[in-house]
């Protein structure tokens, strides 16, 4: 697998990834998604995401989706890691919050994220 940053012509080939009752919020999305991400196998992308900074200690998930052809694969929880990861990056975000649909809040308590009044939370440490 490989992760790129997304460009307007990857636009399709997300929206297949997403189911059709969600797709025309995430073509909006689409329009101006910030610091997201394709995640390809084989020249096909089969999975998105990406995040974006809510203050300097924070960031919120967005639009992760797997496509369906690849989903129960553990493909989700490596886009969440390399997201986990890139936020990690930075340097300052101490918490991640995600506000998935309830049919995908198990897979994020898998994950270590716990409810919070705003969706789904998760500290993002790392050990001195």
């Amino acid at each position: 697998m490989d992760f790129r940053p997304y460009r307007d012509s990857d636009r399709d080939a997300c929206l297949s990834c997403c189911a059709p009752p969600l797709q025309t919020a995430l073509a909006e999305f689409l329009k101006a998604p910030g610091t997201y991400f394709v995640m390809e196998h084989d020249d096909r992308i089969v999975g998105c995401g990406g995040f974006s900074l809510d203050s300097p200690s924070s960031a919120t998930l967005r639009w992760g989706t797997i496509h369906p052809d690849f989903r129960r694969m553990g493909l989700g929880r490596f886009l969440l890691m390399y997201r986990m990861k890139e936020l990690g990056r930075t340097g300052h975000i101490a918490t991640v919050l995600a506000d998935p649909p309830p049919e995908f809040a198990g897979f994020y308590a898998k994950q270590g994220f716990h409810p919070s009044g705003q969706g789904l939370v998760k500290k993002l440490s790392v050990c001195p």
